[in-house]
């Protein structure tokens, strides 16, 4: 496996035996662990040089797309390595595969969704048992938990997971699960990955980290103690705001089973055409993140020296509480960012007045987007819970032009401080909407009475 290529060259055969017990088959199909596993090739490379489906006769350059619901089984008294695509897809398995090689994983599997991923994470909590979250996490997760775990008997506790002393004083005998997101989505806290492992280690309790914000291209919880790794594949993996999905990756065969028996149980693995999608989208991940990654450290730097921003939520900035800490546990400070401006309605403002930037929720497409997180992605938490800001924005970083990025914002800013009393109608208006209409164009093609 030095090479990279995500296969051993003997195990091809591996995959194509046969079992006659029902009860000998594997949770799921074969493939290698990628625990502790050290790559020869560099990050730039590794989501590049993968081979989906080694053991393929014809030597496809690209992995192809198993769009089948079953599998013709060998014989009456015999089970292929596949039988039924919600229990096993070749092509949802050279992506997890791939997923598992990138966050040195034991095995990562893949969900339909983001939601559908973090929702199979909490089956592993039992009733009257805790989960301990982060105060600043992703709107959905909080209504998954809140809403829906809690009506199954799960308590949920809620602390500031930066400060490691009020972690370790809300663990209790009942206490299964830790689940935490750093940086964390929209306010950019930090929390440190190895000490909060060492912790819960010696209680036995386990520690799940939503890593989405940065990708395995920048940051690898496995390999920093955590249990279980989850990723919305829709954001970075995907690229392309094309496609949905989920990742969970485990550092251990004992969460492998359980997450797979769950993934096989309630149905809610990746398809495999939308598997394929995300094959294709992780080849250029590496390149994705590390152009708008540059990007985001400019705007951040831009917004830090604008006198109508108030302050700017961004771990690339060495005034962030913790830059420190957030590069001693990943490489980069991703693309994505927040700031205030001190005023609601001006914030409103300034993201009516934005021309690049789509008006959206989530992030890591190759578009620039943003967004008012009270209102869109975390409006799910009530007012009385909400810990951010009214007036925050959270801008995600494409790979557009960074000039272009840059003028658009400041554009807003003095588009937002003018006496403009309506800006979506005044961009109407004058034009200024980059939405391909092209209406001042000629129009081609010309009548030939007319040429």
């Amino acid at each position: 496996m030095a090479d990279g290529d995500g296969d051993a060259p003997a195990s091809a055969s591996r995959y194509a035996k046969t079992s006659t017990n029902y009860n000998d088959l594997p949770t799921y199909p074969e493939r290698p662990s990628f625990k502790d596993f050290k790559n020869g090739l560099r990050p730039n490379s590794q989501v590049v040089v993968f081979d989906g489906s080694p053991g393929d006769p014809f030597k496809p350059s690209s992995m192809p797309i198993y769009q089948t619901s079953t599998f013709v089984q060998p014989s009456a008294s015999e089970f292929g390595p596949y039988d039924y695509t919600r229990s096993g897809n070749p092509t949802r398995t050279a992506l997890e595969k791939h997923v598992a090689l990138l966050e040195s994983a034991y095995a990562s599997f893949a969900f339909g969704t983001g939601m559908s991923a973090l929702m199979t994470v909490t089956r592993l909590v039992k009733p009257g048992e805790e989960v301990i979250i982060g105060e600043d996490i992703y709107g959905g997760m909080y209504r998954l938990l809140t809403n829906i775990s809690r009506h199954q008997g799960i308590v949920l506790v809620a602390v500031d997971t930066t400060n490691l002393d009020l972690v370790e004083a809300a663990i209790t005998p009942r206490t299964k699960l830790v689940h935490i997101e750093t940086p964390s989505n929209p306010m950019m806290h930090v929390t440190d990955i190895r000490r909060l492992s060492a912790i819960l280690q010696s209680k036995g309790v386990l520690l799940s980290v939503d890593a989405t914000m940065m990708s395995p291209h920048l940051m690898k919880p496995i390999s920093l103690g955590a249990d279980i790794c989850v990723q919305s594949a829709t954001k970075f993996f995907g690229g392309h705001a094309d496609t949905m999905g989920g990742f969970v990756s485990v550092g251990d065969a004992n969460l492998a089973n359980q997450i797979a028996f769950c993934q096989n149980a309630e149905g809610t693995a990746l398809g495999p055409f939308d598997s394929w999608l995300f094959l294709r989208g992780i080849k250029t991940l590496a390149i994705r993140i590390d152009r708008a990654q540059a990007t985001a450290q400019r705007i951040a730097e831009l917004l830090g020296a604008h006198p109508q921003v108030t302050k700017v939520f961004y771990p690339g900035l060495k005034d962030h509480p913790g830059h420190e800490l957030h590069f001693s546990q990943a490489k980069g400070a991703g693309c994505v960012l927040s700031f205030t401006t001190g005023n609601l309605r001006f914030s409103q403002r300034v993201v009516d007045a934005l021309r690049l930037y789509k008006l959206t929720v989530s992030f890591g497409s190759v578009h620039s987007l943003c967004e008012m997180p009270c209102t869109m992605s975390h409006a799910s938490v009530p007012d009385e819970e909400r810990t951010l800001p009214s007036d925050l924005i959270r801008l995600s970083i494409g790979i557009e032009d960074a000039d272009d990025l840059a003028e658009d914002l400041v554009h807003a800013f003095e588009l937002a401080a003018s006496d403009v009393p309506d800006i979506i109608k005044f961009k109407k208006a004058e034009q200024l909407l980059y939405d391909s209409q092209f209406q001042d164009m000629p129009v081609v093609p010309v009548a030939p009475s007319k040429l």
